[in-house]
């Protein structure tokens, strides 16, 4: 049995079609703006905004007439932690204090004179260059400058 192509049936079923297709898309769409007002807020949250490095080039650590009970002092340096010590000599100095193997936190031996990572046993002395163990490179230095009135001042070395 032929159909013949003027048939009101045929073309009703195409009408038919076309508008399920129609609104199905037209379901899809607002299901997917719906999962989106729902998913971003959330996703939003989440996800930390980036922060910002601190543009730190210069900070107050005290005064040179305090009296330290530890032979160093960790301090933060905008993000970085510097270590501060004071030598035999009685200079104070200033390095990074995230070993350049795995950045492990350093510590000043007092008695040895010299700065020891307990990650991997490195060993640098007080210039920051490697004495011995696995790290790469030297630490990274800062300049402490003590003012007229005694303060001591940590800054950034000028390249």
């Amino acid at each position: 049995m032929n159909r013949n192509q003027n048939d009101p049936t045929d073309q009703a079923s195409k009408a038919n079609l076309s508008r399920r297709t129609l609104l199905k898309r037209l379901l899809g769409v607002g299901v997917l703006g719906w999962l989106g007002t729902i998913l971003y807020p959330v996703a939003k949250y989440l996800v930390p905004p980036p922060v910002g490095e601190a543009n730190v080039t210069s900070m107050k650590i005290g005064s040179a007439d305090e009296v330290w009970t530890e032979p160093f002092k960790i301090i933060q340096f905008g993000r970085k932690p510097v270590i501060v010590l004071k030598d035999h000599q009685g200079n104070y100095r200033a390095l990074s204090a995230l070993c350049t193997h795995l950045a492990c936190i350093v510590q000043y031996r007092q008695e040895e004179n010299f700065i020891w990572c307990a990650c991997h046993n490195g060993r640098f002395d007080l210039a920051g260059k490697v004495i011995s163990g696995p790290p790469p490179a030297p630490l990274e230095i800062y300049d402490v400058n003590i003012t007229d009135g005694g303060e001591i001042w940590v800054s950034q070395r000028q390249v």
